[in-house]
């Protein structure tokens, strides 16, 4: 008796390991955020350290998001044009040399506001051309039946990365200081680079866009983004949402910890959104809804429960457990995004339209992020982080009120 042929829901998990290329890209990623998250937790201690003012912490972390946002686009044409694991080692190169620099200036007790300022802006170029880059590849690496269990393990590896970095960094801090928090967080991002350079994939991958006018390459991803209305859709509300979340966690959390409960806990307190969106995603993997689209876009108001718990009772256990909920549920949205996009959008133009997805959803950061210390200062900290869930929440109302995003489905 023959058996029946694995289904996509069917397949285990782990398949997408038993290629090569995908296990580079996965430890790459894994590294990358394991970097990423170490920076969450130490350079807003550091830059408090230095200045001892929010607001100088909100300018230093809008300047990387403005040089981030300002080269999105430019970093998805190359990445359609360019070996994509080339290009993300030589980001990689860049991210380890700006916090290799950072770490040194804290140490030495030579940094300053100017110095951090410029340190991070080249920290978010590199960044820019990191995240159009690293998504377009995993198509690339895996057949198509594997998408989904691919995208849930970078996913978790993203997750995991994250929740191993802000819990060391969190450690870091407390225990030695950010400066040599700062350190690892370099020598994670140069350990990345090494992994994306073992990626080695078909000599015919899916077609990268042809050299000529980046001008006209553009228009060709904004058409392809613009084309589809839960596509922008989306993006708009995540532009709302992650202004609001970033400018409440990466801002006023870092000041609300050193009035509370402590730096070494607020490390932990990130972390655990990071450890629930671990759960989300095995969850994710093993089953989600035809119109996933839909089911993860109203999870994602989930964001507003932990701003919400920062105004109202700032306790460290009680965040712990909103954070922790708030990454289970918006981990679903992440999966069905990317399935989603990598679907619906030509793999040649693919890296271009996760351009204008980041660009979008990231070009309010440096507003939220210079913005929400001098209006926490005017308003209260309290009434600042309320008005901050109110818009998440309002943001994904209108997300769902669209015919587009509710009835999208994975077939």
């Amino acid at each position: 008796m023959t058996s029946r042929p694995r289904t996509p829901d069917r397949l285990p998990l782990t398949a997408p390991l038993r290629h090569a290329a995908f296990r580079a890209l996965l430890g790459g990623r894994t590294l990358m955020y394991f970097g990423n998250g170490l920076a969450t937790a130490a350079l807003g201690f550091a830059v408090l350290d230095v200045t001892g003012s929010v607001i100088h912490l909100g300018l230093v972390l809008a300047t990387r998001s403005l040089a981030n946002v300002s080269l999105l686009l430019l970093g998805g044409v190359l990445a359609d044009r360019l070996p994509r694991p080339l290009l993300l080692l030589g980001a990689c190169a860049v991210a380890a040399a700006s916090q290799g620099g950072i770490a040194a200036a804290v140490l030495l007790d030579a940094a300053s506001l100017p110095l951090l300022m410029a340190l991070s802006l080249v920290n978010g170029a590199a960044a820019a051309a990191n995240i159009p880059a690293a998504l377009a590849l995993t198509p690339q690496t895996v057949p198509a039946d594997l998408l989904r269990p691919a995208n849930a393990l970078a996913r978790m590896g993203l997750q995991l990365g994250r929740v191993a970095g802000m819990s060391l960094g969190g450690l870091l801090v407390g225990l030695v200081g950010p400066g040599w928090a700062i350190v690892v967080d370099a020598v994670a991002f140069a350990a990345a680079g090494g992994c994306f350079a073992l990626v080695r994939l078909p000599r015919a991958p899916a077609p990268a866009a042809t050299a000529g006018n980046v001008l006209r390459e553009l228009r060709e991803g904004w058409t392809e983004f613009v084309s589809r209305p839960w596509v922008w859709i989306v993006v708009t509300q995540f532009m709302v949402l992650n202004a609001m979340v970033n400018g409440g966690t990466r801002i006023l959390g870092p000041a609300i910890a050193d009035e509370t409960f402590g730096r070494t806990l607020w490390g932990l307190v990130l972390a655990a959104e990071t450890l629930g969106a671990l759960v989300g995603g095995v969850l994710a993997a093993r089953w989600q809804p035809r119109r996933a689209l839909c089911f993860g876009v109203a999870l994602s108001g989930a964001f507003a429960l932990p701003l919400t718990m920062m105004a109202v009772a700032p306790n460290a256990a009680l965040l712990f457990v909103a954070m922790f909920l708030t990454g289970v549920a918006v981990e679903q949205f992440g999966i069905a995004w990317e399935l989603s996009v990598q679907r619906h959008v030509p793999p040649e133009k693919l890296a271009r339209v996760y351009s204008y997805d980041a660009l979008g959803s990231f070009m309010a950061l440096p507003v939220g992020e210079a913005c929400i210390g001098p209006l926490a200062a005017l308003v209260g900290t309290e009434a600042t982080l309320l008005g901050a869930a109110a818009l998440v929440l309002l943001a994904t109302a209108a997300a769902l009120g669209s015919r587009s995003v509710r009835t999208l489905t994975l077939d």
